[in-house]
């Protein structure tokens, strides 16, 4: 596996209307929800970010199940308006879906803030990872990730400009924030770490 990665395989049902996001040199980028179903019978919507290479190519409709392959992608909302870090997955191919739903992401980077240890009210160790994954032009994706268990206690012995390799599943998860005297439910995308190797030994995975 190299170093810098990053890959994402989904297979779920198109869960809204594809609407146009923006253009870029002349392509039109669409965004559609996709609906990903978990084991325990949760589902992850996910923004995908489809780009249109010609007007005579089908947009995906809603009901559709299908299969995305491509990339997690972030970008910062300064609008001031909902989430400031937003992700999506760029898909590179969208075609349709054949077998279970998926929902598979491999990604390799470096940390680029401390790890964040904390325990949840059933006192279940969990820890909060910043994965920066280089991409061309010299940009980057800054991605959130969680480790769970035993894994999160290992990451959280890492630091700062720590490279990392990972598998995971993107996932979303609502909760409430205040603005103002306002409540609003928000969103929340993060990578659900499945595995990691660190690339001084890349043959001793850590598995949850």
């Amino acid at each position: 596996m190299e170093q810098k990665e990053n890959r994402a395989v989904l297979r779920g049902t198109v869960a809204g209307q594809a609407v146009l996001s923006h253009q870029v040199h002349g392509i039109d980028f669409y965004r559609f929800p996709l609906s990903v179903p978990r084991l325990s019978g949760r589902e992850d919507l996910l923004n995908v970010l489809y780009p249109l290479s010609s007007p005579e190519e089908a947009l995906p409709q809603p009901g559709d199940f299908v299969e995305v392959t491509g990339e997690i992608r972030s970008f910062n909302n300064r609008s001031g308006v909902g989430n400031r870090l937003v992700i999506t997955v760029l898909a590179r191919s969208v075609t349709p879906g054949q077998g279970d739903p998926c929902n598979q992401v491999v990604l390799g980077g470096v940390l680029c803030k401390p790890p964040v240890l904390r325990r949840t009210p059933l006192g279940r160790d969990i820890c909060d990872l910043l994965l920066a994954v280089n991409r061309r032009y010299r940009r980057a994706d800054y991605l959130p990730c969680i480790a769970w268990g035993s894994l999160a206690l290992h990451c959280s012995q890492l630091e700062t400009g720590d490279p990392l390799w990972l598998d995971g599943r993107l996932q979303s998860r609502t909760y409430l924030k205040t603005v103002g005297e306002t409540t609003q439910e928000r969103t929340a995308f993060e990578v659900s770490i499945t595995s990691l190797a660190f690339p001084e030994d890349p043959a001793e995975d850590l598995v949850l």
